[in-house]
């Protein structure tokens, strides 16, 4: 197995370690945070290994410079995806980091770039991509690519931050500091679905909900294509229960989420409802940790170039959005 390290200790990451050891594709060494308490409390939490061969670290140039992994999961805030990503690369190891990988394209281009030359890999970590029921609307929408005309994609959760935030406090997820908001957590998911099943689009235009922060609470976005539009609703301001449409003339498939896809349904041209057989792991993250460790132990560079594109044209995307609606981070004032 490849030996990994984590920067941050929340629910995703426990669940990426959770998928990465069941699935035997990685196996967890070290973990880093600024502090030794945190740090340990996220070990002992982690029931499906044994936490006395994990190291910790609180020194982020320390920590790289470790020869005990040679993959790191970032799963920080998004503004710290760029330095982290960056110093891990100089020191020779692969990266895997939580969509979005950089608060702006720029930052991606650089990072990229800097894999390519240190001979190491970058992966944007975009796991629903790599889900079977995901390859069964890519496998559909190619099925029936000639009668193709729109989708309308749609991810709102109300946020667990989101109290936080009306009673005065400024978490990291609504704060411009931190590359926060609805596009840049839930959106990112929308965007992929965009960018995998139907390329880049010729413009973008988002229109977004401000909160007092200066960060999206939610939105609408639209991409527009040479034949037809996609039209996508994100937010973290509400909850939604609508689903996502991808529509071919008088056929439509529908799919519970635009994220989180759990059931496809087939309405036919006489509005007859079919369920299309699927599979699901029980953990999300199961599929991107089995493909990600594929393509390392076998170099496979065909799909990992694909990887490649799509994170940069998402990233190309979520920028767009942004400038389009005079949505401005910490990052953009940065040289």
């Amino acid at each position: 197995m490849i030996n990994l390290a984590i920067i941050g200790t929340s629910w995703i990451t426990k669940q990426f370690i959770e998928a990465a050891e069941e699935t035997e594709s990685f196996k967890l060494t070290r973990v880093y945070s600024r502090t030794e308490e945190k740090a340990q409390a996220f070990v002992d939490g982690l029931s499906i290994l044994d936490g006395s061969n994990v190291k910790i670290s609180t020194d982020l140039e320390k920590f790289f410079a470790s020869e005990d992994f040679d993959t790191v999961y970032i799963a920080s805030p998004n503004a710290l995806h760029f330095k982290q990503a960056q110093l891990a690369i100089e020191n020779g190891k692969n990266v895997i980091v939580e969509k979005p990988s950089t608060s702006i394209i720029r930052e991606y281009t650089i990072l990229d770039t800097l894999a390519h030359e240190k001979g190491v890999y970058f992966f944007e970590a975009a796991r629903h991509i790599h889900e079977p029921i995901f390859k069964k609307i890519q496998a559909y929408v190619d099925d029936n690519r000639e009668q193709l005309s729109g989708a309308t994609l749609s991810y709102m959760k109300y946020s667990s931050k989101m109290d936080s935030f009306l009673a005065g406090k400024n978490p990291n997820i609504f704060n411009p500091k931190f590359s926060g908001g609805a596009l840049y957590d839930l959106g990112v998911y929308a965007v992929y679905d965009a960018i995998v099943l139907f390329g880049a689009p010729n413009k973008v235009d988002y229109e977004p909900e401000i909160l007092s922060s200066g960060i999206d609470g939610s939105g609408s976005l639209t991409l527009k294509y040479d034949k037809f539009d996609v039209n996508i609703i994100v937010g973290k301001t509400k909850n939604s229960y609508m689903p996502s449409e991808i529509y071919f003339g008088k056929k439509t498939l529908l799919m519970d989420s635009a994220g989180d896809i759990t059931r496809l349904t087939e309405a036919s041209a006489d509005k007859k409802l079919s369920e299309i057989p699927t599979t699901k792991s029980d953990n999300p993250m199961d599929s991107e940790a089995v493909e990600f460790a594929r393509i390392m132990n076998e170099n496979d560079t065909a799909t990992y170039d694909k990887l490649r594109s799509y994170a940069r044209k998402v990233n190309r995307v979520l920028e767009q959005a942004r400038t389009s609606a005079g949505l401005v981070f910490e990052a953009d004032k940065e040289k």
